[in-house]
């Protein structure tokens, strides 16, 4: 069972929907006693950088979930999930991550040297990939489905699994041992989304790699 924590910042229905249609066991958890019972995390998010980070400090899950990661349990963080991974954002001044990847969250410039663009930054686009069970089944630079103001920016290379490019270049899918991270909504990237999450779900069953 996969567990998608409800800190009060997350598009919960959504993600537990799109486990659904590739038929991978996943629950809402409210509880540290549910997360501890799962195999695998994800932390979903909508909203801002600073509401959401107050929103999990306050609540009962963020001790838990530290703990589990620290046990070596794979977590998943989607758009502002995966945000809320690093250090800090541009966002929130002065508000702290939860510093599981090393690094920043910018705004997305909305004046570049190829022109002024829109921000937030809506819509499909293609995603760069690196070698990863992740995105086994998948091809060449494949579409997928974004929100976002702002974009996260890791300090080594090394965590990134995939880049996309809006005005700058910037990580769209991140990972440092079982901590994962995808800018990008893969419930609502059809087909290439469903074959991540069952990638996902695959690297839970079988231990992360």
């Amino acid at each position: 069972m996969i567990a998608i924590l409800d800190y009060g910042a997350g598009n919960l229905r959504s993600v537990e929907q799109g486990f659904a249609r590739v038929g991978i066991p996943a629950a809402v958890a409210t509880t540290p006693e549910e997360m501890r019972q799962a195999s695998g995390l994800v932390l979903p998010g909508v909203g801002a950088f600073a509401s959401a980070m107050e929103a999990l400090r306050g609540g009962t899950l963020l001790p838990e979930l530290l703990r589990e990661v620290e046990a070596g349990k794979p977590l998943l963080g989607i758009c502002l999930g995966m945000q809320a991974l690093f250090d800090s954002s541009e966002e929130g001044t002065g508000v702290a991550g939860l510093g599981l990847i090393p690094g920043k969250v910018k705004l997305l410039p909305r004046e570049t040297a190829e022109g002024t663009q829109k921000v937030p930054h809506m819509g499909w686009n293609t995603i760069q990939t690196q070698p990863s069970p992740l995105f086994a089944r998948l091809p060449d630079e494949p579409y997928v489905y974004f929100v976002h103001s702002y974009a996260c920016f890791p300090e080594s290379p090394e965590d990134v699994l995939a880049t996309a490019h809006y005005g700058v270049d910037f990580a769209a899918a991140v990972r440092r041992d079982n901590v994962i991270g995808m800018q990008f909504h893969p419930e609502k990237s059809g087909s290439v989304g469903r074959v991540i999450l069952e990638n996902f779900a695959a690297m839970v069953e079988g231990g992360v790699r």
